[in-house]
Formats: structure tokens, sequence, C-alpha cells
């Protein structure tokens, strides 16, 4: 008897037992196995079909400029680079993302990076720094000097939607080689070969870990590990193991190994902070070491590629030693497997972790100022596309700029001591030049999400703005001009309600008639209101109007600061003066690119010709004076003389609000001082915000506002004491600038005085009393100042 008929004549006697289990299995086959196969089927190709990673909207700061003349100091670019997640390199800097620094230079190796107007290549620099401004750039790799580059931008916040997942989309092709063949040489070595699921790699893994007695090799397939993040969930059943195997076998039927591959390597899960998980390797790449994945050395690479068997268990942040051991056990397989040859593979283990200190994963690191470009944006895109569609969104902000106002707010309120409990502060910096928005405060606890008082409140701004009206007269030059006599006197006015309206000076004393540039610079309210009503409130109110402001009544209050205003409204205010008679918006934005780098928004205004040009030229120099012996006169006697600036003190009825406006030669800041319950401070214009925008501008590098004046303005010699014309040699005459064709005619001779420097030997030459005279922009005053 042949064996199989030995076998035949076995089937036959056993096919009575057999039969109904078999029929039952093939029953179960066709009428369960099948159509969930078949629903699987579907579900494989629907759900990685419909597969479009969703990518949060990614916010920056604007770039910073790094050329010949910017203002800058050592303490400024460390922080500028720390804050862009540049890590100090140990000896240096080599690797893109990395500075080091020998005295006052600098060597960086950026990262490059794309915005709405360009963007710059990856490149190495040294930047020589000196005498508070860049002195030097030059390029180390062709050994050439630049006349500007620029530090790829910081993220400020983020945008996620639902899931709260970080990622940063990168097609295969864009990956690193090491990477994409490094992936599988520890993961799934088989790869190539296997469809969807290796039984001898799941064995060989099996034996490996019992001989280890722990888990050391994984043997679920890189398909496998996609299937169970893409549709399973983490519960160890045989039913799930069952779907798992099944599912991986559909997914490499109907896709190819680089579309299974790429999607792996977008969605395999890396890390997580707080509540935002970290997907994919082109996003651990920047969460780990601050810089692309298309920079990373092979080490790096190892340990991504070890710690996707756990991402926790192997956190290099939190357990160096086990990520160390880990990324070795990737290094070996990639020498192993011929991706690196044997002097890569020792220089590699014998190499640091490396990774940065704290992660480049941001929230929303600046509120006040993220609040106005949400509220912007949300005028522009929908929230959808905010949420998951992956924007990257160029903002104007300066991250030293934003960090040294919260350290001037901070540091003034605490410098008050039990004086300052329950007072806030709010502070708006401004490049005038432009109306970019650099940085916003919106309150003592400025890394905390709540009210903005830097752009939401509204309190009277007091005599901040006085400077306005003064430029109305000052745009009619025949009637008006710097020296103009005005009657600090009492003012008695009868309100159309019947009220008597009777303001006093902050001193309770009159001082008869003084230049116009005194009155402002010693802020007198008496003179200021005699002006006001002479142009008229009707007038006055719609100036103001014209800017923009709402709620201005044509009340004669207006002319001593009774209308409610933000930091922000009074900064947009003051940048009409600070560029010399150009209205500009304030931005908070640049532009938006959307998740392939295409320019899909662009923020920016066009400067027009400018009004009252000579008229805010004039009125900046008179704001100047107001730093040198008037009520800012602590700039002036201060180490931040040599800015020059030119500013306004405010401090509204009952010392509820302390204001100071003033700017350099490229930057502008208002500062605020102030109680939510609008109770009294106690402070004054100068001894609250004026104590926060110096600390500010102690630290923050500007450069000095000029002294001089471009044409159509001349100097002369005036006695001040009657707005006339006067000699040099005259005794208290002072040099004050005029419009062309409008310097008064010399009335004063002095021609007893100067007879009588004949007969006494006098020089004739006395001294200028109260006059100022400001060194060259850029140099420290010499002397003292009045």
């Amino acid at each position: 008897m042949t064996w199989f008929d030995r076998l035949r004549n076995l089937a036959t006697e056993l096919w009575p037992f057999a039969r109904w289990p078999i029929l039952i299995g093939i029953g179960f086959m066709v009428g369960y196995v099948l159509p969930y196969t078949l629903v699987l089927d579907h579900r494989v190709k629907t759900r990685v079909t419909e597969i479009d990673f969703t990518q949060p909207t990614r916010v920056y700061a604007r770039p910073q400029l790094l050329a010949a003349g910017v203002p800058m100091d050592k303490a400024t670019l460390a922080l500028e680079l720390k804050l862009a997640g540049y890590t100090e390199a140990a000896k240096v800097a080599e690797v893109p993302g990395t500075w080091s620094a020998d005295g006052s230079t600098f060597v960086i190796a950026s990262r490059g990076y794309m915005d709405p107007v360009g963007g710059e290549l990856p490149r190495r620099v040294r930047v020589v720094l000196g005498s508070g401004r860049v002195q030097s750039v030059l390029d180390l790799t062709s050994h050439k000097p630049l006349r500007k580059t620029h530090l790829d931008p910081a993220r400020i916040a983020t945008m996620y939607g639902a899931a709260q997942e970080e990622r940063i989309v990168e097609k295969l092709a864009e990956l690193p080689p090491l990477l994409v063949e490094g992936v599988q040489a520890v993961e799934d070595r088989g790869f190539k070969n296997n469809h969807g699921i290796d039984v001898s790699s799941i064995a060989r893994a099996a034996l490996a870990d019992l001989s280890a007695g722990h888990i050391v090799q994984g043997g679920s397939t890189i398909t496998q590990q996609l299937v169970r993040n893409l549709f399973l969930d983490r519960n160890q059943t045989l039913v799930r193991k069952f779907n798992e195997a099944l599912l991986s076998i559909l997914l490499d039927a109907h896709y190819s190994k680089a579309q299974i591959l790429d999607a792996y390597c977008n969605e395999v899960f890396m890390g997580q902070q707080g509540s935002q998980a970290v997907h994919g390797f082109a996003a651990a790449s920047w969460y780990y070491f601050g810089r692309p994945v298309q920079t990373l050395r092979p080490q790096e690479i190892a340990l991504l590629v070890g710690m996707v068997r756990g991402p926790s268990y192997y956190d290099p942040r939190r357990y160096p030693r086990r990520a160390l051991a880990r990324r070795n056990v990737a290094l070996a397989a990639f020498h192993s497997t011929g991706l690196l040859n044997e002097a890569q593979w020792q220089a590699a283990t014998a190499a640091p972790l490396d990774v940065t200190a704290t992660p480049q994963l941001v929230v929303d690191r600046f509120p006040a100022f993220m609040e106005v470009v949400r509220g912007q944006l949300k005028q522009d895109f929908s929230d959808a596309q905010l949420r998951d569609g992956g924007l990257k969104v160029y903002t104007t902000l300066d991250p030293a700029a934003q960090t040294y106002a919260e350290q001037a707010v901070d540091e003034t309120l605490d410098g008050l001591g039990k004086r300052g409990h329950g007072i806030e502060g709010a502070v708006v910096v401004v490049d005038p030049a432009n109306g970019d928005v650099l940085a916003m405060v919106g309150g003592r606890k400025s890394d905390l999400h709540g009210f903005n008082r830097a752009y939401d409140a509204r309190r009277p701004v007091g005599s901040s703005l006085k400077p306005f009206y003064y430029l109305m007269a000052l745009t009619n030059p025949a009637r008006w001009n710097v020296a103009s006599p005005l009657d600090d006197a009492p003012v008695d006015l009868k309100l159309p309600d019947g009220k008597l309206w009777a303001p006093q000076n902050d001193d309770h004393q009159t001082h008869g008639e003084v230049p116009m540039v005194d009155a402002l610079a010693k802020s007198y309210n008496l003179a200021s209101v005699h002006l006001g009503l002479t142009l008229g409130v009707q007038r006055v109110a719609a100036f103001l109007r014209s800017f923009g402001l709402k709620d201005v009544g044509a009340n004669p209050s207006i002319l001593l600061g009774a209308v409610d205003m933000s930091p922000f409204q009074l900064a947009q205010l003051y940048e009409f003066i600070a560029d010399d008679g150009h209205a500009l918006p304030l931005l908070t934005l640049r532009g938006v690119l959307d998740a392939q780098g295409h320019v899909i928004k662009r923020y920016a205004v066009q400067p027009g010709k400018g009004q009252y040009q000579q008229a805010a030229s004039l009125v900046r120099w008179m704001l100047q004076q107001v730093t040198q012996y008037g009520t800012a006169a602590a700039i002036g006697s201060s180490s931040l003389a040599y800015l020059h600036a030119a500013g306004k003190t405010g401090t509204s009825t009952q010392q509820r609000d302390s204001w100071f406006s003033g700017f350099t030669g490229d930057r502008l800041a208002v500062a605020w001082m102030g109680r939510d319950d609008n109770k009294r401070t106690h402070l004054w214009g100068a001894t609250g915000a004026l104590q926060v925008w110096m600390k500010l501008f102690e630290k923050l590098p500007a450069a000095p506002l000029t002294t001089a004046f471009g044409p159509g303005i001349q100097y002369a010699w005036v006695d001040p004491a009657t707005g006339q014309g006067s000699l040099p040699q005259c005794g208290g005459a002072r040099q004050y600038p005029f419009i062309d064709g409008y310097v008064p005619a010399v009335q004063n001779h002095c021609y007893l005085q100067r007879l009588e420097n004949i007969f006494t030997g006098g020089s004739g030459h006395p001294p200028a009393t109260g006059s100022v005279n400001l060194p060259a922009a850029g140099q420290p005053p010499a002397g003292a100042h009045p």
C-alpha cells in the first residue's frame, strides 16, 4: 500500500468527525473573515488615500539683521541666538544652529530660512561687535565681507488643532539617505522584501528577547508599526494582533514600499511635551537638535532612529545614559549593514548626544503680542486653516526687545516695593521707519494670557497729547514758531453745562509768558490750554480724529489729555512725529507661507510723501528738549544722553495713569503704569513710566536720534522773553530752529550791554540761559545738563 493510499484511508476514517469543524470553518471564512477582510481593505484604501498629515501653524519672529552699523551688543546678540534656538558650541561653531564667541567676535553657523521676502541659505559668518554696533560681517566660507546677513527667525508660537500634533511633513526624497536606510537597518531589515509581516523576523526577535531576558529587538515590521499608528489602539489583545497582521498585509498590497516608508517617517511618534505629541523625524530633529533634519550628523540620525523603540524610555534629556546606549546600538546596525564605514562608526560612537538643553517646541511665548497677531490673522484665514493648514506666519516681533521690555516692567514695578502693589504696566515698542511692532507687554505677568493692557486698555493719556496740537500750531509758521510766547496765566472757562473749568499747573504756580518750547518741555498746562483754545478745540479734536481715534469729544479737557487711548494707539500717534510726518499703520505681521512654502499673503505699507514734515521736525526738536531740561531730564543726565532721545511724559488726573512716549533714531517705545481699579498710583509720568522706558533702553541697542534738520529749517538767535530776533552777543539769547522764510527779525540789538562790555572788558558772549547745545549724534554729551 502506497503512502497516498494510507493517507486516503485515514481521511476517510476521520471525515465523519472532521467534516463539521471544516464546514463550519469554511462558513466562518466565507461569512465573516472574507467580509471582514473586505471591510478592512476598504478602510485601508480610504484611510491611506485620505492621509493628509495635519501640521500646525507655526509663528515666527522677524529675522535679526546683521550688518555694519546696526546697533548691537554682546548680550543682545547672545540673547537673540538663544531665543532663536541656537546652541553655544564648545569650541568654534561649525554645525548649523550653533554659535561661539571670543570676546566681541561671534562665529555663527546659521540654519537658513525662507520667508515672504525670500530668505537666506545656511552659512557660517564671523560678526565683530564694537562701540555698541556691528563693525563687520565676514562669510567664513568665501572669506569675503558681507554687506548684510540675517539670523533665521525665532519660533514664538504654534497654533495646534484638536490633535495637538507637532509635525513637519517631508517627502522621502528630502530626508537624509542615512536616515531612510538606517531606520530599515534597525527596525525592519527585510522591509523591502516582506509583505507587511515577517514571520522569520518575529521568531528571531522572540529568540533574542529570550536570550537577553528582556526586550532587545522588535518583531514588528515598519508596515505593522505604521498600521498601529494609523488604525489601532495600544491594547495588547489577540484580536488587535490579528487586525494588525491583516491590515499590514492589505497595506503592503495596495501601496508601494516608498509610499509606506514616506508615511512612516512622517507619522512615527518621537516624543511628548505637555499635550503636544511630536510626530515624524523632521519635527523630532527640531525638537531635539534645534535644526533641520537635513543637517543632522550620523550620531544624531542614529539617536532618532534608536528612539523609535520608546521615545519616553530613551528620552535623551531625562535619561541620557539609556539614550546613549540605544544610539550606539543603532550606530552598530548602521555599521554592520555597510551604511557607515569603520572610521565613521568609531567617530559617531565617540560623539556626545548634543541635544539642546530645552525642547525647541514653542506653544505661545509672548501672549500679548500673539493676541494681536491672532486677531489680524482671523481677518484673512479661517480657523481650520490656522489649526491644521501648516501655515508659516512671519511677524515683526524682535525677541530681544520683547524680553527687555518685559524685564523693564518687572524691574520698575519690583523697585516700587509695597507702593507697587496693585500697579500694572504695559509697553509697546515700534520701529518708526516702517510701523513694525517689535514688542508688546500687556501686564505684570507677561508670560500669561489675560487682559492685554497694551492693546485693549483705554486710559486718559494726560500731557502725552500736547505735542499734537503744538504740531498743529507749527503748521502755520507765519503765526507760530518754537519761540512764540505762550501765556501761562490762569484759565477760568465756563462750560456749556454751566460748570467752571479752571485747570492748574502741576506745581500750582503760573509762569507768565514762556517760549513755546519751554511750555512743552516743562509741560505747563496753562500755557498749553491757552494755545489750544487759540487754535480751537473743535480743530484739535478733528485733527486727533484724523489719526483714526474715536470718541474724541470737542471738550477743552482734551487739551490736557482727557482722551482714553491704549499704549498701542498712542504709539500709532507718536510714530507720525518719530517718522517726520509719515503716518504708518502699526503692523504685527510680515507675511504668511503655505505648507509648501508659497507666499499667500504679504503685509506691508508703502509710506507716502508725508504731511507737515517741517512742523513734525520742529516738534521732534522740542521733544528732545523735554529729555534735556524738561520733565524727562532724567534721560539727558543719564548714560542714555548719547541717544538724544525725544519724548513726552503724561500724567492723568489724580495720578491715576503714568505715561512716557519716547523715541530714538530707530526705536519708539510707549510705556504706561496704572491700576486696573483706576485708583491713584502716586506716580507722575517721570517717576513711573519714564523709569520703564529708561530701563528698556539701558539694555536695548538703539541708534541715536539726529539733532540735525533737513532742508528748509535753519537756526537763528532769539530773545526768549519776547520771541523776537536777537544777536548771540545779547544776554539770554537762545538759538532756535525756524522754517526758512519765517525767522523773526532782529529787534534786540542790546546796544547798552555791548557798550558795557567794551568798558568792563566783558567777552560780549554771555551764556545763553536755558539753552541746550546738543552734541553730534552718536557722541556722548560733554558736561552737565540743565
